[in-house]
């Protein structure tokens, strides 16, 4: 498989590691969005976008891919305000995109438990959730997407919750998220339900950032072949 990177900082040079231990190819390595100027795409055979880059780059980027029929990994987060715009022209133009806000499969694993745990939790009085995720200093967006993802779990799903908040605390109708940025962290997401009794806790925390390379890797092996929008749940049934 060839692929392409759009951006090449801490994720695009995992996703190298990972792609070319797999027998993949790099073809392009794009740091910048200016950079796709000068993609001569004639010379390259068939390859997969996988694109961790910033979220103002997203549109255009986007666009170009799915106009020249280049399936798109994402692993970009904080633009999915525009989602609805990036996933009607990929179904225009008859193309392939797979988006997560996480791609490791420990993390998969804990959305599954996410939704799981709220659903019990919300049978039960006297409990409270609340969130906390920690990421390196070099991250800009927050709460990070895959928060955001575990939030809207919870709220869908437990009792008269309608959003999320970074304040804290949260009031009775929203959840309550911690967001905190410190050195080099990878990446720790935490669920908890407390009452006046105890304490319920789902935690994941990435050692490094091996798994959401070989994740991101792992759908776009998925995604060849294919034309419309996967996520990880369309991964993971493949995978188990």
């Amino acid at each position: 498989m060839n692929i392409i990177l759009s951006g090449y900082g801490r994720m695009g040079h995992e996703v190298e590691k990972v792609a070319q231990l797999r027998g993949h190819h790099i073809v392009a390595r794009l740091d910048k969005k200016s950079d796709w100027n000068n993609l001569e795409l004639n010379n390259l055979k068939k390859p997969v976008v996988i694109d961790f880059s910033l979220p103002d780059a997203v549109r255009e980027v986007y666009s170009y891919c799915f106009i020249h029929q280049l399936p798109v990994i994402s692993g970009t987060t904080g633009w999915l305000e525009k989602w609805d715009e990036v996933v009607g022209e990929c179904a225009s133009n008859g193309g392939a995109f797979f988006y997560a806000s996480n791609f490791s499969v420990g993390v998969n694993i804990l959305f599954y438990l996410n939704e799981q745990l709220a659903l019990i939790m919300s049978k039960v009085s006297g409990y409270t959730p609340k969130m906390k995720e920690i990421h390196h200093i070099h991250k800009l967006d927050a709460p990070s997407g895959t928060a955001i993802t575990l939030a809207n779990q919870v709220i869908s799903r437990f009792g008269n919750l309608k959003s999320w908040t970074l304040e804290q605390p949260g009031e009775n109708e929203t959840l309550s998220i911690e967001s905190i940025r410190e050195g080099e962290v990878p990446g720790t997401h935490e669920v908890t339900y407390e009452s006046q009794e105890d304490i319920i806790s789902l935690v994941h925390e990435a050692k490094n950032r091996q798994g959401f390379a070989l994740g991101a890797v792992l759908a776009a092996e998925f995604l060849t072949g294919k034309s419309g929008v996967y996520s990880m749940k369309d991964l993971m049934q493949d995978l188990i």
